[in-house]
C-alpha cells in the first residue's frame, strides 16, 4: 500500500462506500474525509470518524458499537477500517496527524504507538478521571506519556505458551514450567513424533522473522532469567548484562534442535499454522491463537493446552511481552469531548465483554478478568489474574520516538546471534555501545 493519497476522483469513490471501503482504498478515504471537514455543514449533528478493526476481525464489531453509541447520542459516525499492514498503519497515522488533518478522530493504535504519536494525540486523562483505574495498570502505564494519558486500552495481548496436551501425556510429561523443563519435554515429544513418521514435527516454535516479533521473544527470554528491559525506567541502556547473555545463548542452541534453524523467517501466523496442522508439540504465540487452534475446523480441537512461558529457571519469572491495541484521540479532532465519549464507551466493560465473549479478544478493564463466562472461554487469563503471569513492557514510553530505531537494532542483534554470524557476548556489547550512543549514555531519549 502506498502512503501517498490517490488522486480525488479515486479517494471521492472509496469514500462513497463508507465503512465498507476496501483496505486498499483506506488513504483516499480518509484524505477526502480531511477535506470534506474543513469546510463543515450547517448539520446540526456532530460527524466523527473512526479507524479501527484489529486486521479485520474486529471491524464489523467496532462499526455496530460505534453507530449504536452515535445513534444514543444523536450524531454520526464514519467507521474505516484499519490496514492489516503495522508499519503501513504507522506512517499514514504519522502524515494525517503531522499536518493536522481533522479526520480521523479516534485512531486504533498498537502499544507501543502512543509514545510515538504522543504529541499529536488528545491528553484523556481529564476527561475520564478516576475511569482510568478501571483499565489494567500496565496498559494505563504503557499509553501515559510525559503524564498525559493519550490513549485508552482497547484489547490484552501478552506472549503464551501453547501445547499439545494428548502428546505431552503420551510421553508422562508435565506441562513444563521453566525453560530447562521445556527443552527437555520438546526434545522428548519431538522424538517421539519424528520416530512415528513425522520428519516436519519440531519440538517448539516461535517467531524468528526480523520484526517486531523478534524483539518481543527475545524481551521475554531475557526477562524470565532477570536480564532486564533493554533500557531501564529511567533512561540507561541496560542490555548487556549477565542474565541477557545467557538467555540469548540459550535461545540460540534452539535451532536446528528443538527448533527450525536460524535464519528464519516465520510470523505469528506462519508458526500457529504450523501448530495446527500438527507439526510441533509447542508453540509461542498471542492470546487470539487459542480461538484459533479450537475452532471447529482445526485439526488439534480439543487437544491443545495454554500455560504461561516458562520461567528462567526456579528463581526467574514466566515474562509475557505486553502487546495490545489502544484508542487514542487526535489533537486535531474537531470534536475532542464527543471523540473522547466515543473511546470511553468502545473500551467500556459492557462493549469489552461482548468482544470477549464473540471475538475471542482479551478485555482490558481489570474486572473482566475474573468474569466467570470470559474465564471459561480464555483460560489463561486465570494465570494473569492470580499474578503468575509478569507483563513486561518493550522500553516504547522511556525511548520515546526513538523506540523503532531501538528495535531494529534489538532485532538485528538477536537474528545475528540465532544465525551465528556473532557470538551473543559480541552483538550485547554491540547493543549497548549503538543504543548508548543514539540516546547520550541513556540520559536524551
Amino acid at each position: 500500500m502506498s502512503f501517498f493519497f490517490p488522486s480525488t476522483r479515486g479517494a471521492a469513490a472509496a469514500a462513497a462506500r463508507g465503512p465498507e471501503v476496501r483496505r486498499a482504498a483506506w488513504p483516499a478515504a480518509i484524505s477526502v474525509l480531511a477535506l470534506l471537514s474543513v469546510c463543515p455543514t450547517a448539520a446540526p449533528t456532530a460527524e466523527l470518524t473512526i479507524v479501527c478493526g484489529l486486521q479485520g476481525i474486529d471491524h464489523p464489531h467496532c462499526r455496530q458499537a460505534a453507530e449504536t453509541w452515535a445513534q444514543a447520542r444523536g450524531h454520526q459516525v464514519r467507521v474505516l477500517p484499519a490496514p492489516d499492514d503495522l508499519p503501513t498503519r504507522l506512517r499514514l497515522y504519522q502524515e494525517l496527524l503531522e499536518v493536522g488533518a481533522p479526520k480521523p478522530d479516534v485512531l486504533e493504535i498498537d502499544v507501543v504507538s502512543p509514545s510515538l504519536l504522543a504529541h499529536h494525540l488528545l491528553d484523556l486523562g481529564p476527561r475520564i478521571g478516576a475511569a482510568a483505574a478501571d483499565y489494567l495498570p500496565a496498559l494505563i502505564a504503557a499509553d501515559t506519556v510525559a503524564g498525559r494519558l493519550v490513549a485508552l486500552p482497547y484489547s490484552l495481548n501478552f506472549g503464551l505458551l501453547f501445547y499439545r496436551r494428548d502428546l505431552l501425556a503420551r510421553s508422562a510429561m508435565p506441562v513444563p514450567d521453566t525453560w530447562d523443563a521445556l527443552e527437555r519435554a520438546a526434545a522428548v515429544v519431538q522424538d517421539q513424533e519424528r520416530n512415528a513418521g513425522n520428519a516436519r514435527f519440531w519440538g517448539f516454535l516461535w517467531q524468528g522473522a526480523r520484526a517486531e516479533i523478534l524483539t518481543c521473544n527475545a524481551l521475554e527470554w531475557i526477562a524470565s532469567w532477570g536480564g532486564g528491559t533493554i533500557v531501564a525506567a529511567a533512561g540507561g541502556v541496560t542490555i548487556d548484562n549477565p542474565a541477557a547473555l545467557f538467555a540469548l545463548q540459550r535461545a540460540s542452541n534452539w535451532g536446528g534442535i528443538i527448533s527450525p534453524a536460524s535464519p528464519r523467517e516465520d510470523t505469528e501466523r506462519d508458526s500457529v499454522a504450523q501448530f495446527a496442522a500438527g507439526n510441533a508439540a509447542f508453540v509461542r504465540a498471542w492470546p487470539g491463537a487459542w480461538r484459533r487452534l479450537n475452532a471447529a475446523d482445526s485439526p488439534v480441537r480439543g487437544k491443545v493446552g495454554v500455560a504461561p512461558l516458562p520461567k528462567g529457571g526456579t528463581d526467574g519469572i514466566h515474562a509475557a511481552t505486553l502487546a495490545g491495541w489502544q484508542l487514542a484521540v487526535s489533537r486535531s479532532s474537531a470534536h475532542p469531548d464527543l471523540a473522547a465519549e466515543l473511546v470511553l464507551y468502545l473500551t467500556g466493560e459492557d462493549a469489552q465483554r461482548r468482544r470477549a465473549l464473540e471475538l475471542g479478544l482479551t478485555p482490558t478493564r481489570t474486572a473482566l478478568l475474573t468474569d466467570p463466562q470470559i474465564e471459561a472461554a480464555q483460560p489463561y487469563l486465570r494465570a494473569l489474574s492470580a499474578g503468575e503471569l509478569t507483563l513486561v513492557a518493550r522500553p516504547a514510553v522511556v525511548t520515546g520516538r526513538r523506540y523503532l530505531q531501538v528495535s531494529g537494532l534489538v532485532q538485528s542483534a538477536v537474528a545475528s546471534v540465532l544465525g551465528g554470524q556473532v557470538t551473543a557476548a559480541q552483538a550485547l556489547k554491540t547493543l549497548e555501545h549503538s543504543l548508548n550512543v543514539i540516546s547520550r549514555q541513556g540520559e536524551d531519549w
